[in-house]
């Protein structure tokens, strides 16, 4: 397990090596933001990979859960609908203090979302938001055009957030290299209409490493005091 500190934000920053119990991964974060509300304890960035989970957020429809048995599946507090976590994928759990980043919930969200972004673009990937659909998405030139005459497009990304005394935790999930197919358990986020890739998928040799120093890299230029 490797920490360290941001000198500039003081925000804590831990890698956890193998995979992460989900369970302990949550007690954990409630109780490390708990500290933070009461000013107990620095802010933390939490970097994990999890085994082959799901997990359903507040707004989880039991359809979208397609094949319950496949993997254990954990009920969630974060905002959203189900998600993958599994080996190959970099979970970033942000344990943020909102009282001092201005209280704004939505200001908040966008900045996670130009947080992955920006570390994408450290990799030449254009990571896009769109409207009415959670996450960072990717338009794919490589693949055939849709029925409808446009490019397809594919989730890379995923956010998903709760916030409790100002305090946020859960995250973010980034598929750097993962078994795509265990995605078909589920309907991602809810969306039926479009796929899911990772930075290998996309043709980049990508190490979790490598991703790592693009999240710490970038995370200044958007989360700044």
């Amino acid at each position: 397990m490797d920490t360290g500190k941001d000198g500039r934000d003081m925000v804590e920053w831990r890698i956890s090596d193998g995979l992460t119990d989900y369970d302990m991964a949550v007690a954990e974060m409630e109780a490390r933001a708990e500290a933070i509300a009461k000013g107990e304890a620095d802010e933390l960035i939490w970097l994990v990979e999890h085994p082959p989970l799901y997990t359903a957020g507040t707004s989880a429809r039991r359809e979208d859960l397609v094949d319950p048995d496949r993997f254990p599946v954990y009920e969630s507090k974060r905002g959203g609908q189900y998600t993958y976590h599994g080996p190959g994928q970099r979970v970033a759990y942000a344990m943020l203090d909102l009282s001092k980043r201005g209280k704004d919930v939505r200001k908040f969200v966008q900045d996670m979302e130009a947080w992955v972004i920006a570390a994408l673009q450290e990799f030449n990937i254009k990571g896009e938001i769109r409207e009415g659909r959670v996450g960072v998405w990717v338009v794919r030139d490589d693949k055939p055009l849709t029925v409808l005459g446009q490019k397809p497009e594919d989730k890379v990304a995923a956010i998903g957030l709760r916030i409790r005394k100002w305090v946020s935790f859960h995250g973010l999930s980034i598929n750097v290299d993962p078994d795509l197919s265990h995605f078909e358990g589920i309907v991602p986020c809810g969306i039926r209409e479009h796929g899911v890739t990772s930075l290998v998928d996309l043709g980049l040799p990508v190490t979790m490493e490598d991703v790592d120093m693009a999240l710490k890299h970038t995370f200044g230029t958007v989360f700044e005091e």
